[in-house]
Order: C-alpha cells, then structure tokens, then sequence
C-alpha cells in the first residue's frame, strides 16, 4: 500500500502517547510505504523544526532515509487542484505520480480535490487512515 501523509498527520502520529501513534508505528514495521518527494520532505523538515521539540527534526531525518519502504516519485505534471493553499499541490501531485492508495491529511484545503472528478484521489483523514490499518 503506498500513501502520502499530508505534514499535519505525520507529525500528530509521532508522538508514542498520540492517538495516531499506529500511522507511524504501521510505517516503521513496513505495513504500507510513504511517498515522499523532496519537497514533502522539506515541509516536514521545515514545520517540525518550528513547531517541535528540540531534536524532532533529526529523529525525522534518520527515520525517514533509512527506511527501504519510501518510494520518491519523479513529478512530470503539476495538477494545482488547491487553491486555497497552493503549497498543498506537492502532496497531489505525489500521490498521482506514485499511483497513491491513500492521501492521508487532516487539512479542509485538500476538499476542493475531492471535488475533481480527474485524477481521481483517494484523500481520508488520519481517523480514517486508522481504520484503514486497524484492518491489516
């Protein structure tokens, strides 16, 4: 299974007390692949730097480039499904270029890509992501 983890979602899953701790649990026993390009992985980067703890940054660093279930897609086409916050396209067009099972984010701006009936995209929530894996 491969899946793009919106910002807001890996973060919330890190913590081992979190509710989501299973989205990064799964991903660290290998139970579905991330798609990660260079600029998801910058994002991640840059608002775990601003928003965390001392030394989240470099835990993220090593759990994320060492890992053999990371797929980095080449992106040839920029969909700008997102208006309402264009930075948000990078995890679209992921999800596309790697043929995506799953786009798991917590943010309203990924809606206006619900609506687009082409690509088709599957985005859930982190609760429903849950689900998802509770099931595997």
């Amino acid at each position: 299974m491969k899946v793009v983890l919106d910002t807001n979602v890996l973060l919330v899953s890190i913590p081992p007390n979190s509710k989501y701790s299973l989205i990064y649990d799964a991903f660290s026993q290998q139970k579905y692949s991330m798609v990660i390009t260079t600029d998801i992985y910058l994002e991640y980067l840059e608002v775990t730097d601003r928003l965390s703890a001392k030394g989240v940054v470099e835990y993220i660093k090593r759990a994320l480039n060492i890992p053999t279930n990371i797929i980095k897609p080449e992106i040839f086409y920029y969909w700008n499904l997102i208006n309402a916050d264009p930075e948000d396209n990078k995890f679209i067009d992921a999800y596309v270029a790697a043929s995506a099972d799953y786009l798991v984010t917590n943010d309203a701006h990924f809606n206006e890509a619900k609506k687009t009936p082409f690509p088709p995209i599957n985005i859930i929530s982190a609760g429903e992501f849950l689900e998802v894996l509770k099931g595997l």
